[in-house]
């Protein structure tokens, strides 16, 4: 039995249509259609009934499709696995950050790799839902992203890495920066900034400061880059909220400071480490997980 056959079928069980699961495959339709007829053969029985322009899998068809998932995704691992080996030491790090992770481990990541001969660093930053995808299709091999907006799966591993302190930053010389206390009241008299929350963090703010903290009311300013935010801050009365430790630099030589939020903030951020289970961990990516975790313990 021939795995292209199988991760041909698995192609036109998913999409439905020959047209276009071949076009996915990057074959011809009728080398699609001699693929599953040569399957048929091997099987010795049908795995698609033809029915006007509709395909549907027989009772083999969705037996033989619940199998093929194992047996396709065994195989590729077992390729990336030779090619570790191939590889030796030597890797490259496909990994995606979360807009928290990226303003702390970005940068300390480039400069740790450049350092490291024969390593080579892929980042991709997105929405962490476009990030999964990504780890499903093995475009990358790991993702540091806010623990509250992964939903819980068979096939990945979510391992806590850490959680952080929230709360707000301003300028040094903001209207509200010498005060030894503000409530969210006056702090809402200045544009808020901060990166798109969780629905679970949202629920938070509302429930500990009153409809007032909805964060699609509150938040005026809003994009993933923590960096382009606490930039932002540092030359306007905007207030950022988010991750205190993303503006630790900027807070030790004073050019922001933080406000003292009267009632203090309950909500944190959670980091996780999320992977494919079941997937070969390369030699640079082993790496990674402790440097990971190195730092964002420091």
């Amino acid at each position: 039995m021939n795995i292209k056959h199988l991760e041909h079928l698995l192609a036109l069980a998913d999409i439905g249509s020959f047209s276009r699961a071949a076009e996915k495959l990057f074959i011809t339709q009728s080398a699609l259609s001699r693929s599953i007829q040569s399957l048929e053969e091997d099987l010795g029985g049908k795995v698609l009934d033809r029915i006007g322009k509709r395909n549907e899998l027989t009772p083999l068809g969705l037996d033989v499709v619940s199998r093929a998932r194992h047996i396709v995704r065994d195989a590729s691992e077992l390729r990336h696995s030779a090619k570790l080996l191939k590889e030796g030491g030597r890797g490259t790090i496909s990994v995606g950050l979360g807009s928290g992770p990226a303003a702390l481990l970005m940068v300390p990541l480039m400069c740790a790799a450049a350092s490291q001969p024969g390593m080579r660093v892929a980042v991709t930053q997105g929405p962490v839902e476009l990030q999964i995808q990504q780890l499903r299709s093995r475009q990358i091999d790991a993702m540091v992203v806010d623990m509250h907006r992964v939903i819980p799966s068979a096939d990945l591993n979510i391992e806590s890495l850490v959680e952080l302190k929230a709360g707000l930053v301003v300028r040094d010389k903001h209207p509200l920066g010498r005060q030894r206390s503000v409530s969210l009241s006056e702090v809402l008299r200045f544009p808020v900034a901060c990166i798109p929350l969780s629905d679970e963090v949202a629920r938070l703010l509302v429930d500990q400061y009153g409809l007032q903290a909805n964060p699609a009311e509150m938040v005026a300013l809003r994009c993933d880059d923590i960096n382009g935010l606490l930039a932002t801050v540092a030359q306007t009365d905007a207030i950022y909220l988010g991750v205190i430790a993303a503006a630790r630099d900027r807070l030790k030589d004073g050019s922001l400071v933080e406000l003292p939020l009267k009632p203090r903030l309950r909500a944190t951020a959670r980091f996780a480490y999320v992977t494919l289970a079941g997937r070969t961990e390369a030699p640079a990516m082993a790496y990674f997980r402790q440097f990971v975790r190195a730092h964002l313990n420091e």
